[in-house]
């Protein structure tokens, strides 16, 4: 098959289409009335006959339109000179500014002849007649209320006027302009209308410019672009693969995306996420890192990088506030806010609410770094101070008792700490008249039991003890029966030597 490349309708085919209207009803046997272009804007309109006979034409309906449009007169400058809508206006808009990929071809005798389009147009309806109509209306409202009272007044004396001269615009005021909608209408506008005149497909002329799509010159050299060898024609298929560079989406510096949060180690992954929430279950915790990961790993990486409170976890202070950093409020150094805010994460170790009031007047820092400490782990309540933010995880502590425990010695260290910076103890914070617990009441009965159960319990271990004590002795303990009799007297004599020594 041979393919041929026309180029003298090169600068005016265009594809028209007609998105409103079905393939299936053509306007080819439709009267065409008149035609015009506008070829630098690609705008082209055209004027069609209705059929004011049809059983679907509203009669009355069409009357009033022209009667609308163009009022009781009748001129030249009419819309509908048959005082009735007997025409309608199609105009088109480009579908597509780029039709490089475009092209109209025809197949005949095993040639394939292309021809490049100059642009796709589809055509709508158009109701310019509409604005006309309404534009007869306001003048005709303004008549009215115009009228002939102007020849009644005086005629008003003459004023004064001032006289301004424009400022010479600046660049930006002219890019303004420019891309204003009311400039584009004008810049429209300047280009004149061009008519045409239309040819039906049947016609002999529409038949003779047909032969135009139709390639005349069986020189091959003309058409060299086309003229490829197997190899080249496959390469243009199929091209070969260009590295292409992923561009990042634009965003904020500190938000990360999951895809990339990712791609970090594992404990980077645990640290951005702590940085970023604050406080958080670690069952929440694995659910943000990938399926499968270790959570023994993600234990010993969240230890590094946060606290226990409550059974939740809570970045460490040194994460929010490097060092040689201070703070954006108030420009209080980072190692001071540090010990400001483990000592109201320590608080929420021994309760569920703390005062602001009484934080601020211990760790003595101003009142917008105490709020944003607070506001990291703890929700404010009404007449109840700031609650920490998550009910107590005691799954967690119970699943994880070596992990809570060594927590645990953890915050005694860090107290003692706190303890000697802001010169407090931990008393000053227990409730001073606090209920006390009713004494409860255990039978000889039940101690005896009790013993006896421990004791059984550390009867191997004191065994074991015993023997490395003393190697080569082994010491047997002796365990005598107890009568749980309650009605047996308790010998109470003394001794032969020591009655004999009384008497």
């Amino acid at each position: 098959m041979m393919c041929q490349v026309t180029n003298l309708m090169a600068l005016c085919v265009f594809l028209m289409q007609y998105p409103v209207r079905p393939a299936t009803m053509t306007y080819d046997d439709v009267n065409h009335l008149t035609a015009r272009i506008k070829p630098k804007q690609q705008r082209v309109e055209l004027e069609m006959a209705m059929n004011t006979m049809s059983p679907n034409y509203c009669r009355s309906k069409g009357e009033q339109i022209a009667l609308n449009v163009d009022g009781t007169t009748f001129d030249e400058t009419s819309t509908y000179s048959v005082k009735m809508m007997d025409k309608q206006t199609f105009s088109s808009i480009q579908a597509t500014t780029n039709t490089s990929r475009y092209a109209a071809a025809v197949f005949r005798k095993g040639e394939l002849h292309i021809t490049p389009l100059t642009g796709i147009l589809q055509l709508r309806p158009s109701f310019s007649y509409l604005d006309k109509a309404d534009n007869k209306t306001r003048e005709r409202e303004a008549a009215n209320e115009g009228g002939d009272s102007s020849q009644d007044e005086a005629e008003e004396e003459a004023k004064a006027i001032t006289v301004r001269f424009a400022r010479p615009e600046s660049e930006q005021a002219r890019q303004r302009r420019i891309q204003s909608y009311e400039f584009l209408q004008k810049k429209q506008a300047e280009e004149p209308w061009i008519h045409l005149h239309y040819h039906s497909i049947k016609d002999s002329r529409s038949e003779h410019e047909k032969q135009y799509l139709f390639c005349q010159s069986v020189d091959t050299s003309e058409n060299s672009q086309l003229v490829k060898t197997p190899k080249e024609y496959l390469a243009m298929l199929m091209p070969p693969l260009a590295e292409e560079k992923v561009v990042k989406p634009v965003g904020p510096s500190n938000v990360l995306s999951m895809a990339q949060l990712r791609t970090l180690p594992l404990g980077e992954q645990v640290k951005t996420l702590m940085k970023n929430v604050k406080v958080m279950p670690f069952a929440n915790l694995m659910g943000l890192l990938a399926s499968g990961t270790d959570s023994t790993a993600v234990l010993r990486c969240i230890q590094q990088v946060a606290l226990l409170v409550q059974g939740n976890w809570v970045v460490k202070s040194d994460v929010l506030y490097p060092k040689n950093t201070c703070s954006p409020h108030s420009g209080v150094p980072a190692e001071v806010l540090c010990r400001g805010r483990d000592f109201v994460m320590w608080r929420f170790t021994l309760e569920r609410s703390v005062m602001r009031k009484e934080i601020t007047s211990i760790i003595k820092l101003p009142p917008e770094d105490v709020k944003e400490f607070l506001e990291h782990v703890a929700t404010p309540r009404i007449n109840r101070g700031w609650e920490f933010l998550l009910p107590t995880d005691l799954d967690f502590i119970k699943k994880h008792s070596d992990v809570a425990h060594r927590q645990h010695m953890l915050w005694l260290g860090i107290q003692s700490k706190l303890e000697k910076v802001f010169n407090f103890s931990k008393e000053d914070f227990m409730p001073k008249n606090s209920p006390q617990p009713e004494p409860v009441h255990i039978s000889g009965e039940q101690r005896l039991k009790m013993a006896q159960e421990r004791a059984q319990e550390n009867k191997l271990s004191l065994q074991k003890d015993l023997d490395a004590k003393r190697p080569g002795s082994t010491i047997h303990i002796k365990q005598e029966p107890t009568s749980d009799k309650e009605d047996e007297p308790m010998d109470t004599s003394l001794p032969a030597e020591m009655r004999s020594n009384t008497t």
